[in-house]
């Protein structure tokens, strides 16, 4: 599958990038997909939710009512769940939701991720560039050139550039990821994935399986 190089100007370069079908013309695997996104939602919680028990909740221990002659259930204790104010039954306590996943199957989930996206036509090459120092502007003029200023968008980086992240850290929309770093959730959630020239090789070595 070939694709054209653009320039940060929007226009053709007159060359072109062969996209490795093993990686971007593969049949994607949906379970291996939701897999890698599950873990990936599952790492970025917290896990510190807590809620107090009846042998943790701050009030009295007296008997609160007589055991019989009311007409009604005896109650023991003001800590009781069926009391308002009372601890929570069963409530939730911190805990890690992390899980583990085989490298291949993430492999696998990225590489679908990239195919279904070239399926689409969502994918632009474009060709290297960096700033000498950041400025916003210049990274939203390549937005408005390459026609995605209103499209949730991820530039792939071959490797980090502190200039080109710092350059598009205020805009909405635009995220910034390296060719190591880029995982299947980013892929999906961007509507165009820009990819410089340098790192398509960079996930082909990366992603071959």
């Amino acid at each position: 599958m070939e694709v054209k190089v653009l320039n940060t100007a929007g226009q053709e370069t007159g060359r072109t990038v062969t996209l490795n079908e093993q990686i971007f013309g593969v049949e994607p695997s949906d379970h291996a997909i939701y897999l890698d996104v599950k873990q990936y939602m599952a790492n970025k919680r917290q896990g510190t939710h807590k809620a107090k028990e009846r042998g943790e909740v701050a009030y009295s221990t007296r008997k609160i009512k007589r055991q019989k002659g009311t007409g009604g259930a005896r109650a023991g204790s003001i800590k009781s769940p069926v009391f308002r104010g009372g601890g929570r039954v069963f409530g939730p306590r911190p805990r890690n939701y992390s899980f583990k996943l085989n490298k291949k199957v993430k492999t696998l989930a990225r590489v679908s991720a990239l195919s279904y996206k070239a399926k689409e036509d969502a994918i632009l090459v474009l060709e290297d560039f960096t700033f000498e120092r950041p400025k916003t502007r210049e990274m939203t003029a390549i937005t408005n050139n390459l026609k995605i200023a209103d499209k949730k968008s991820l530039f792939v980086l071959p490797e980090e550039n502190k200039n080109i992240y710092l350059s598009s850290r205020n805009l909405q929309g635009v995220s910034i990821v390296t060719a190591s770093d880029i995982n299947t959730y980013q892929i999906l959630n961007a509507k165009k994935l820009i990819v410089l020239e340098s790192s398509v090789s960079k996930l082909e070595e990366l992603l071959t399986i």
